[in-house]
């Protein structure tokens, strides 16, 4: 008697019974499997739509999805780092010191009144923010895409921007005032974006 035998014969037990349900055994062995397979194909079938819905929501989210930022326990002169469409973007609270050199006319600016520029009407001013504390920028250099880092202790930045600190982009050496504006003379053209945002409270914001 084989061990295959003895499965596929409950029916018989270890006596000639068995050897008489082997081929019957056979049979509804095979008829399991078929039922089992067409069942997991009918099961897939009703399953994918569910999972590809899913697929293309956390698609739509990464895509356009809007991110909140707690301001809360962000201090003065911190620039915070937030993912949004797949680009970083800051968020800073300055300083009074920062805001007031900000509002000061700048002739080394590019395009000091933001008439080339990307922002929302709200942020069409001197700071290029709703609240002038708060500044909000895409955190891609407007030249080849690079990212810019702040500098608050760059002697040269300081002097050139007439202001506590400035970005500069270490690629091809592009810098930017507090509020995202570009200096004449570099390679980038343009100012930082500034996207879209609203506060939903006093202490966080929503981008996007």
């Amino acid at each position: 008697m084989s061990t295959i035998d003895a499965t596929l014969g409950p029916e018989g037990g270890p006596g000639g019974g068995t050897q008489q349900a082997g081929p019957e055994g056979a049979r509804r062995q095979w008829l399991i499997a078929a039922t089992g397979a067409v069942g997991g194909v009918g099961l897939l079938a009703t399953a994918w739509p569910f999972v590809d819905s899913m697929e293309l929501s956390a698609r739509a989210l990464a895509v356009g999805g809007p991110v909140v930022v707690d301001v809360s326990d962000l201090a003065p002169g911190q620039l915070r780092t937030v993912a949004w469409r797949g680009k970083p973007v800051w968020v800073m609270r300055r300083t009074p010191e920062m805001v007031r050199a900000l509002q000061q006319p700048n002739p080394g600016l590019a395009d000091p009144l933001s008439k080339a520029s990307e922002q929302p009407p709200a942020c069409a001013n001197a700071t290029r923010s709703e609240r002038p504390d708060l500044f909000v920028a895409v955190g891609v250099c407007t030249h080849l895409g690079c990212t810019p880092v702040l500098r608050l202790d760059d002697p040269a930045i300081n002097a050139e921007l007439h202001a506590p600190g400035g970005f500069l982009c270490p690629c091809h050496g592009s810098r930017f005032d507090l509020a995202g504006r570009v200096v004449k003379n570099v390679p980038a053209p343009a100012n930082l974006e500034i996207p879209e945002y609203r506060f939903l409270s006093d202490t966080s914001l929503q981008i996007g």
